[in-house]
Parts: structure tokens; sequence; C-alpha cells
């Protein structure tokens, strides 16, 4: 991945006040030399910066905690402050999804070509798609990354809308190292306990194939946060 440190363009600005500046620095200023920006875009008028970016520095950390950082940078030139918001998440096209939610225009935050993996297939490019564009149909509720061949993640959806034929969503990303490209998929469940299930019974080995989802609720994507209603599931194998 190509060493590209973020410039947050903060040059003559001080945060709003000591809490922010605070949480800026343990969420972002702290890690920002592992940082390596995987897209950013800026509003013409200097007030709101967004980015997606890759933090390095979660290799070291806990295993399986997500590695995609998104940041939206909010700009008072009047006083010369400023406010953030950010979420770690697991894939990009959720940290693009949670970004586009916040005013960024899609098609300015999309990773350019050669940064990061390609798709594989169009399948990926469309779901992909889905889950920049639509960002509040599911809560997040557990994810695992497998940085270590085979790079694998899986992620953990639940549907906000209670009368969904299938609440529970799997989302699947595989990486090929060798041809630099990754799939992803999505499988749909009733309940959690057989998302639970399909998740435990993946990451044992034994790799169980992803049941289909409703083709009707496929448009939904992804919502970055969200509070499970019951625990999360197994976050998958240690290092």
């Amino acid at each position: 991945m190509p060493s590209y440190e973020p410039d947050f363009r903060l040059d003559g600005y001080e945060a709003v006040n000591n809490n922010v500046a605070e949480q800026f620095w343990g969420s972002i200023g702290i890690e920002q030399d592992d940082m390596t920006v995987l897209a950013e875009h800026h509003s013409a008028d200097g007030e709101h910066s967004f980015f997606v970016m890759h933090n390095r520095a979660v290799t070291w950390g806990i295993p399986g905690e997500p590695q995609i950082a998104a940041l939206h940078l909010k700009r008072d030139p009047a006083t010369r402050t400023f406010r953030f918001a950010s979420e770690m998440l697991p894939l990009p096209s959720m940290a693009q999804s949670w970004l586009v939610a916040r005013g960024c225009p899609e098609e300015e935050i999309l990773l350019p070509d050669g940064m990061g993996t390609a798709p594989a297939n169009d399948a990926t490019r469309a779901l992909e798609k889905r889950l920049r564009s639509d960002g509040d149909h599911f809560a997040l509720l557990t994810s695992y990354t497998y940085d270590s061949e085979p790079i694998e993640t899986t992620v953990l959806l639940r549907a906000l809308d209670e009368k969904a034929a299938l609440p529970f969503r799997v989302l699947l990303e595989e990486v090929d190292s060798d041809a630099w490209t990754h799939t992803l998929r999505e499988g749909g469940f009733q309940t959690f306990e057989a998302a639970t299930q399909w998740w435990e019974a993946h990451w044992r080995g034994d790799k169980p194939p992803l049941p289909a989802a409703s083709p009707a609720a496929r448009h939904t994507t992804v919502a970055a946060t969200g509070v499970p209603a019951r625990p999360a599931p197994p976050r998958g194998p240690s290092r």
C-alpha cells in the first residue's frame, strides 16, 4: 500500500475547545504517521474535508479490529477553529458510506486506481456501490479483519427495519494477494443465531457458503454505527 500521509489542512486552526482537541489527538493525531490516505475530498469553500484512511497502527493492537478510518473535518474560517467526527470501519466502502451520509459527494470519495486492491468482478463493484450510496438501513454489530494470508474481513450487520425478511447480513471480503484484487459477497440470515453459526463455522475453517440475500433487500447497505440488541458473535481467530 503506498505511503501517503494525510494533510488535514489545519495550519492556523485550533480545535474549538479542549475536549475536541483531546479527542482529535487520541483518535487521529497520535497515529497520524501510521495513516495512509486512500481517498480524500475537500469542499470548495474550505470548510469541510473528508478522508478514507488505512491505519497501520491497528495491525499491532487487538487482532481483528477495523483498520479503515473515516474522518470528517469541519472548519470555521471566521474563528479559525475546527470540529471533527471519525469512525473506524472494516471496509473502505463502509467508510465511504459514513462520509456520504455526512455530506461528501459519493463520486468525490472513490478510491483512485492503484490505491488498495481492485474489485475482482462486477458483483463486487455493484455491492460496494450499494454500500457507499445507502448508509442508513443497517447497523454494524461486529467485524473481524484477518490481515495475514489468506486476508479476509467479515462484517455482521442488522437491519434497522424490524420488518426486514432477512434482518441479519454478513459481508465477506477475500483478498487475492497475487492478483491484488478482492471479492465482496453478502449473505442474509433470518436470525442472529443463524448468522453467528455461520460466523463461527467460517472462522473454524469450515468455509460454509453464504446464503443469498433476498433481491428485494439487496439495495440497502450499512450504517457505520449501532448498538447490537444482543451480544456480538465471536470475533474470529487469534493471530
